[in-house]
């Protein structure tokens, strides 16, 4: 079964962060940049945040938000949750599911190797049910019964 590293592994892509000091504009453009809708925040090279373009909306309809002055440390969230490079994709979406959260950093040894979606984790999870019902079909299928004889030993 597929674990947190794995598709860490197969996203192969790098962190994506800026410092705490950033403009919310310049976090945009580096988001677009890398097509990616969460961007990290670091903070002498630790992750302290985290600031998603579901963020962006609900800073949008504050009065007086302008993303041109805004500060990324300002409207960043903080209460970053992880999980283990060993949990499985059904583990993950556990979690996304009974938390309520879209992003998870995946940590190995106390550092972060990587940062899932929980569309990454859906994508999985298909993945594994669909290679399951292949085996299932296989197993039950009639050729598998047509083609049992007993044999005596």
């Amino acid at each position: 079964m597929k674990t947190a590293e794995d598709i860490i592994l197969e996203k192969n892509r790098e962190i994506i962060s800026v410092p705490t000091d950033t403009k919310l504009i310049d976090a945009l453009q580096t988001m677009v940049k890398h097509r990616v809708g969460a961007i990290l925040v670091t903070s002498r090279d630790a992750i302290v945040g985290i600031w998603t373009e579901r963020d962006l909306m609900y800073n949008t309809v504050q009065t007086q938000f302008d993303p041109h002055v805004a500060v990324i440390k300002d409207y960043m969230i903080s209460n970053l949750i992880s999980a283990p490079y060993t949990d499985s994709v059904y583990h993950l979406m556990d979690k996304f599911l009974g938390l309520r959260i879209s992003h998870l950093l995946i940590e190995k040894e106390g550092k972060t190797i990587g940062l899932l979606s929980v569309g990454d984790v859906m994508k999985a999870c298909l993945h594994e049910k669909t290679s399951e019902l292949t085996q299932l079909n296989t197993v039950c299928s009639w050729n598998y019964y047509e083609e049992w004889k007993w044999k005596k030993q």
